[in-house]
C-alpha cells in the first residue's frame, strides 16, 4: 500500500479536472512500471493506492517519482507556478497477510466516506470502489466492503474538502 501528500498538505488537486489528472497520471504510471493496480483513490492532498509488483517491487520508487515528476509539472503548468514543490513524500507498505491485505483494499475502497466526502464509496469518481463493484465476485465484495477499519494503523491525517461529488 502506498500512501503520498502534497507539500504542506496544500489541496493542490482540489478540482474535477485537477483530480483526473492525478487518477489517469497514476494509471499511466502504473501502466508503465508494470505495476497492477488493486484499489486507489485520489484526493485534493494526497492519494493511497494497492497493487501487484511486477515480480519485484523494486522500481517503486522510481514508478512514484515519475508521477510525481508528472503530475508535478501538469499541475505547475495549469498554476503558472513556475517549479512549485507539490509532493511531498510517500510511504509504502508491504501487505504479506490475506486479512491485512483484505483490510486496506476495504480501507482504500472506502477512503472517500472515511474523509466524508460521499455517503457510498462507489459515488466518488477517483477510487477504485465503483469498478470494484462491478468486476468483483459478489461474496468476495461482500466480505472486503464489510471489513472494519478503524483499528489500521495507516497513516491518513489529511483533511479533505470538497463539496459532495
Amino acid at each position: 500500500m502506498v500512501t503520498a501528500a502534497t507539500y504542506r498538505k496544500l489541496p493542490l488537486f482540489d478540482s474535477h479536472e485537477r483530480l483526473a489528472i492525478l487518477n489517469e497520471a497514476l494509471f499511466a504510471a502504473a501502466e508503465k512500471y508494470g505495476w497492477e493496480l488493486q484499489a486507489w483513490a485520489v484526493f485534493a492532498n494526497h492519494y493511497h493506492f494497492i497493487a501487484h509488483s511486477p515480480g519485484s517491487a523494486s522500481n517503486l520508487g522510481r514508478m512514484i517519482q515519475h508521477l510525481h515528476a508528472q503530475t508535478a509539472v501538469r499541475i505547475n503548468g495549469v498554476d503558472r507556478s513556475g517549479q512549485r514543490k507539490v509532493w511531498f513524500q510517500f510511504w509504502d507498505t508491504r501487505l504479506t497477510y490475506p486479512k491485512s491485505y483484505d483490510a486496506r483494499l476495504a480501507y482504500v475502497h472506502n477512503n472517500a466516506v472515511h474523509h466524508g466526502l460521499v455517503r457510498e464509496p462507489q459515488l466518488y469518481p477517483w477510487c477504485s470502489a465503483s469498478w470494484f463493484a462491478l468486476r468483483a465476485p459478489r461474496s468476495l465484495y461482500q466480505r472486503i466492503m464489510a471489513m472494519k477499519t478503524d483499528r489500521l494503523n495507516v497513516r491518513d491525517d489529511f483533511t479533505v474538502e470538497h463539496d459532495n461529488w
